[in-house]
């Protein structure tokens, strides 16, 4: 006698796959079939790591470095992480309160985990990075979403988390750079924002996965040095993934107080044990080996800073789009909501007659817009934006 399979979880049942990796995949299932594709949609820097942190992996693989680490990470590693904490912006922790993590999505999920029990509700501000609300959702808390669009240059005020705080609120989510906007909040305007989470005696995740990734004079903040009332609700994640180019090495950082870190540490040991071992090495190098990695990083922000004006410029000039310039990260965020369509439809048309991959702003809580990366080549920004702009004057006739 057959049986029909058991049900899958709550949990299974109840995730959404991530839509940017589903566009990319599309993408290059197209161009595997010989497609010439423009693929704006993947959320990594188009440049190899590093050489230096690349050979101070290899030289760790072959000097044995193979075995189990700690859970929280190597220790000449957290204590690099803490010099850099120190050095930049003056935070004072100690390693004990550092967890490396298998990347900076894993960290940000450990922190949901760790702050959050079933039926609390974390505020989430939209456009929102796509695996939030999933993170959310998989700790059995529930994402409340507050919309900032481009008319507040896709940032929250003051007044807009105070509305959205209820008794069940217990974390407040902020990501400056954004992904998928590229907005960056200035230090006046977070200070605000964190002033109504303390009254609230909230925990903030501050997400700063972008914080080397920024242009015209903007400056990171790390909203931890803002007071010790403050650095003592949030946590704040960040990584190598972005600003090293090292998205296929997973290795994520976390910097809370003591009783979070210890808890996060506590559930990533249950979890998945350590980051690769000799990957942290690499880590360390990018670190501890400041100048040849100072040089890399500036040679990459200087071409992100080339694409992302020829970008805005461009896409502006399409009639029907409107697009702010972003101050961070690798993304911008144009307005399409003229031409009439659903964004996941002006997408899919996108793709299917012009061979132009970007992901829909619905994606990321904000219908009508597009997140389009420029962490590609200038050749295929130039083609993609003329075949967008081709295309939106086929919706204009």
């Amino acid at each position: 006698m057959n049986h029909p399979p058991a049900p899958l979880s709550t949990w299974a049942r109840n995730v959404s796959p991530s839509p940017t990796l589903a566009v990319d995949a599309k993408a290059k299932a197209l161009q595997a079939a010989g497609e010439d594709v423009c693929g704006f949609a993947a959320g990594e820097p188009d440049f190899d790591t590093p050489e230096h942190i690349k050979e101070a992996c290899i030289a760790a693989l072959r000097g044995g470095k193979t075995k189990y680490a700690p859970t929280p990470g190597i220790e000449p590693l957290r204590q690099a992480i803490v010099d850099r904490y120190a050095a930049e912006y003056g935070l004072k922790a100690a390693p004990s309160q550092v967890i490396v993590s298998p990347g900076g999505k894993f960290n940000c999920y450990l922190a949901v985990l760790a702050t959050c029990s079933p039926g609390d509700e974390v505020i989430v501000p939209a456009p929102y990075w796509v695996s939030y609300p999933e993170m959310v959702k998989l700790a059995g808390a529930v994402p409340k979403f507050v919309l900032a669009d481009d008319r507040t240059g896709f940032r929250l005020t003051p007044a807009m988390v105070e509305a959205a705080i209820t008794p069940k609120t217990r974390l407040l989510i902020l990501n400056s750079p954004s992904n998928p906007t590229g907005a960056v909040y200035s230090r006046a305007e977070l200070e605000a924002i964190v002033a109504v989470a303390l009254k609230h005696n909230l925990y903030i995740l501050s997400d700063e996965m972008y914080e080397h990734l920024i242009y015209d004079g903007a400056r990171p903040t790390c909203i931890a040095t803002f007071s010790p009332e403050v650095e003592a609700r949030t946590i704040t994640v960040a990584g190598f993934s972005k600003t090293y180019a090292m998205t296929g090495w997973r290795i994520g950082t976390t910097v809370a107080p003591a009783p979070v870190a210890k808890a996060i540490a506590e559930l990533q040991s249950q979890m998945s044990s350590n980051v690769t071992t000799f990957a942290q090495y690499g880590a360390l190098a990018a670190l501890k080996e400041k100048e040849k990695t100072a040089a890399a990083v500036q040679k990459m922000l200087v071409a992100f800073d080339r694409r992302r004006k020829f970008l805005h410029a461009e896409l502006n000039q399409i009639p029907g789009i409107t697009c702010l310039l972003a101050e961070g990260a690798f993304y911008l965020f144009p307005n399409v909501g003229s031409f009439g369509l659903k964004d996941l439809d002006f997408c899919n048309r996108l793709l299917d007659e012009e061979r132009v991959a970007a992901v829909p702003g619905s994606a990321f809580g904000a219908e009508g817009y597009l997140r389009v990366s420029y962490a590609t080549s200038d050749e295929i920004i130039a083609k993609g934006v003329s075949r967008l702009a081709r295309f939106c004057a086929t919706l204009k006739k």
